[in-house]
């Protein structure tokens, strides 16, 4: 066995790693998205909760 052949597999490891944590929090990419997604989740919960809270009031007929 030579060198070369462990040599080509350290570095197809190396090509196959995920970006670190890090790296990625780094992206605003990353945290656009997520902004977006906090956003439509207060949207949805609070207008969930403004319909319980209008049907507990009987200001809405179900």
């Amino acid at each position: 066995m030579t060198g070369a052949t462990e040599d080509d597999d350290g570095s197809a490891d190396e090509a196959r790693r995920r970006p670190s944590i890090a790296a990625v929090a780094r992206d605003r990419r990353v945290w656009l998205i997520l902004a977006i997604v906090a956003g439509l989740l207060v949207c949805c919960c609070s207008a969930v909760v403004g319909t319980l809270v209008a049907l507990s009031a009987g200001l809405l007929s179900a």
